[in-house]
């Protein structure tokens, strides 16, 4: 999947312009793109679209309208969209009480470890996660993680044929899965191995 550059970007008049319209595809296109394993876990599947409305929102938010500042969001954000071979996703622990999300990170230390993606008979494939800084302590975790899925030649020529995806985690603290994810899901992974 090709990165971004600042030509695909609005300019910050542009996406005040754009931003209702935009936002609103982006919602639409994430609903394909959200799995939730179990109540407390989700996993926020990323593409090219994500990551531009992520990129716009900061760019947005901070008030960057300079090349240097626009140049440094696209070098933090681009590593998050697939690169062919691989699902990224943003990995979110998810309490609505925050006494009991501070109780839970403290007990799921390892837990991005704990993932995992199954393509039919394959192999599970575990992430690849936090590749950009350390999430976690030896007191907790993090409740948001950066997880890289990497897939083999042959998982993808599955995926292709119809094979079926699973998924879940299993963590002492924390054990849920999924078989099969649902269709829709599916069919926008299959789409970032384009």
């Amino acid at each position: 999947m090709k990165k971004l550059d600042r030509s695909d970007l609005y300019s910050l008049e542009q996406y005040a312009q754009k931003r209702e319209a935009f936002r609103s595809q982006v919602m639409r296109h994430k609903k394909n793109r959200r799995l939730a394993i179990g109540p407390n876990a989700t996993l926020y599947f990323e593409d090219r679209l994500t990551i531009q409305y992520q990129v716009q929102e900061m760019l947005r938010a901070e008030k960057i309208f300079d090349l240097a500042g626009i140049e440094e969001e696209l070098k933090v954000y681009n590593p998050l969209i697939p690169d062919g071979s691989n699902w990224k996703a943003t990995f979110m622990i998810e309490y609505g009480d925050e006494e009991q999300r501070r109780q839970q990170l403290a007990l799921m230390l390892g837990i991005d470890k704990a993932v995992w993606m199954k393509i039919g008979e394959h192999e599970a494939v575990a992430p690849i996660s936090n590749e950009d800084l350390d999430r976690e302590t030896d007191k907790k975790t993090s409740a948001v993680h950066f997880l890289r899925f990497e897939l083999t030649a042959a998982m993808i020529e599955d995926l292709k044929q119809g094979t079926a995806i699973s998924a879940g985690i299993d963590h002492d603290a924390y054990r849920h899965s999924l078989s099969p994810i649902p269709p829709n899901i599916r069919s926008a992974l299959i789409r970032d191995l384009d």
